[in-house]
């Protein structure tokens, strides 16, 4: 076996940091975790200058980037093109995010996902987030398009999830049975609650029947009262929903954030999702989507994507800028802003093989300097171009 040996860096394994060690790894796959004294003979040696190696970071929702919308052209040649305008931001595993569209848009994308997934590129899955959403928390989404979940649905997500591996779903409380859930989560699928005006009671029985997660927690959906908990509420008190979050500050006042992280109950953890669209990793000022033109503006922590009334169109953000954000603005120790970034969000989308630096998993690796800023990735042992 070839082996690569990687030093100079602290090493974050998804867990817990490691000092004076060495990563090793070996055709696209780690192979162990030692001391620096310990390293195989005659292997290739990539000496960091300083910084923490961590595994790749995973982000289950992403529109856009690198200029193409998924919507645009539900293609693999799109997924591959946002896959690629989120690398240099440590992203080595995405599900390219379809939103609220027509029927054949959802075809083409499981299409396109059934493809992808296997070039090994960065795409990890599909998220399909609509149009089984509720038009009362529609956010940037058409709601002329949502409707209900019909069994013929259920069918179809199944049958794409045996053949892309992972598929997550967001669905509205509303639209969706506590049958269908549990008929979706049997067959895999992932199910998330999210866009949805549900009452905490509506939320905690899907979440009994299955769903696995929330999308993007606060926004577009029912918000916590004292005697009407709401989606919110039952997604921070009930232990099994993972959370996404977008923490750009515009998205959610940190404040709430802060307070989400503490009373998380549960196996399910908050997570980083950025949301992103097209945008990101280019220096256009506007896009389009579902013909309505998007604006960015720049100020605050990050540039802000409105459309014309001013409703928030997706998100401007990276994962590494989020994992700043994670740790100067909300306080997280960076052990934890960085396990929301990877271990998390693998454990959430059940992505065995990464997420982690443990043998046998994926070499899908991020150095960050001190500043946490990416330096360089890799996809199976192979650094980007």
């Amino acid at each position: 076996m070839d082996y690569k040996v990687f030093t100079g860096a602290r090493i974050f394994d998804g867990d817990r940091f490691h000092e004076d060690s060495a990563l090793v790894i070996g055709n696209g796959r780690i192979h162990a975790i030692t001391g620096i004294n310990d390293v195989p003979d005659n292997a290739e040696t990539i000496q960091l200058k300083g910084g923490v190696l961590s595994p790749g970071f995973i982000d289950a929702q992403v529109n856009g980037g690198g200029g193409r919308m998924l919507n645009d052209e539900p293609s693999p040649a799109s997924m591959y093109m946002i896959a690629e305008g989120h690398r240099p931001y440590g992203t080595t595993s995405l599900l390219p995010t379809l939103i609220t569209d027509v029927a054949a848009a959802t075809t083409a994308a499981i299409d396109a996902a059934i493809e992808a997934v296997k070039a090994n590129r960065g795409v990890a899955g599909l998220h399909l987030e609509g149009p089984h959403l509720a038009p009362a928390r529609k956010g940037a989404h058409l709601a002329e398009l949502m409707r209900p979940v019909e069994d013929s649905d259920v069918k179809t997500f199944i049958r794409a999830r045996e053949a892309i591996g992972t598929l997550l779903v967001t669905m509205a409380a509303e639209q969706v049975t506590e049958r269908q859930v549990q008929a979706l989560s049997e067959g895999g699928v992932i199910v998330s609650i999210g866009h949805s005006d549900c009452t905490a009671e509506a939320a905690d029985a899907r979440f009994d029947a299955g769903a696995r997660g929330v999308t993007h927690l606060f926004n577009a959906m029912s918000q916590m009262g004292h005697r009407a908990p709401g989606l919110v509420g039952a997604a921070i008190d009930h232990p099994a929903p993972w959370c996404g979050i977008i923490a750009d500050g515009h998205h959610v006042e940190p404040t709430a954030l802060r307070v989400a992280l503490r009373a998380k109950r549960g196996e399910g953890r908050l997570f980083f999702v950025t949301d992103a669209m097209s945008l990101v990793g280019t220096d256009l000022p506007t896009f389009t989507l579902n013909g309505r033109t998007v604006y960015r503006t720049k100020g605050g922590y990050c540039s802000k994507l409105t459309l014309d009334d001013g409703t928030l169109a997706g998100s401007d953000v990276d994962m590494a800028s989020t994992i700043r954000y994670g740790v100067n603005i909300l306080e997280l120790p960076l052990a934890e802003a960085l396990r929301m970034a990877t271990s998390y969000p693998a454990r959430f989308l059940r992505l065995a093989d990464r997420g982690h630096l443990a043998p046998g998993m994926r070499a899908d690796l991020v150095h960050i300097n001190d500043g946490i800023e990416v330096t360089e990735t890799w996809i199976s042992g192979q650094a980007s171009a």
